[in-house]
């Protein structure tokens, strides 16, 4: 039970934080979090592991759990990084992948368009965060295979967060879908092309929700 506690609440303090909930220097306190959520402290310490591993929050020894979201600068300079770095795996997957990668794409294609028939966004956050690692191990380069997950990881969940856009899961499969198709074609250029276009504006549709959702928590903590 526990073990499935912690995604959960993993999930629900990423919301928090990139939202704007919980401020950046927040301290997050393990107690008030067991309660609020009605669990022990001990799901609660494994989420905020998780979280650490990601770069939303700093566990500092002896002192605690604190918030330490990118700035909106850093944000959007790490979605470019992100854009080039995937274009890139595009483009050698395109020239490089073999039928067991092929295969692969697939059935992360076919899971995001399922996810899409039921209007799952949970369930087309974790295809979508598949397909996107499969076009990185399609490259058989195991370095700039480590960096787009590194990278992926530390945005997920900024990435997750923007598909509450209306119609943007239908949009990103369309998108998906475009990518594949230059990489079954062969033609790196063009995949490289429609995955950074894909990612850049996953970043675009982000700041703007981000900035609603953030002028939204600052008008309910505004006093009256």
């Amino acid at each position: 039970m526990r073990g499935e506690q912690t995604p959960r609440l993993r999930e629900a303090l990423e919301d928090d934080i990139v939202s704007g909930r919980l401020r950046p220097g927040q301290k997050l306190d393990e107690v008030g979090l067991a309660e609020r959520f009605g669990v022990s402290r001990t799901p609660i310490r494994e989420a905020l592991i998780q979280l650490s591993a990601s770069g939303l929050i700093e566990i500092r020894p002896r002192r605690g759990a604190f918030v330490a979201l990118l700035g909106p600068r850093e944000l959007l300079e790490s979605f470019e990084l992100m854009a080039e770095l995937e274009a890139a795996c595009a483009r050698l997957a395109a020239q490089r992948m073999g039928a067991a990668d092929r295969a692969t794409l697939a059935g992360a294609l076919a899971a995001c368009g399922a996810a899409v028939a039921s209007g799952d966004s949970c369930a087309y956050y974790s295809a979508n965060a598949a397909f996107h690692a499969a076009i990185y191990a399609a490259t058989g380069n195991r370095v700039i295979h480590g960096e787009a997950l590194r990278l992926q990881r530390a945005l997920q969940p900024y990435r997750r967060l923007q598909l509450h856009v209306p119609r943007r899961m239908e949009t990103s499969l369309a998108e998906h879908e475009a990518i594949m198709a230059a990489l079954s074609a062969g033609d790196g250029m063009e995949a490289a092309e429609r995955m950074r276009a894909h990612v850049l504006v996953q970043g675009e549709r982000f700041m703007a929700l981000l900035a609603a959702l953030q002028a939204e928590a600052e008008a309910l903590a505004a006093p009256g």
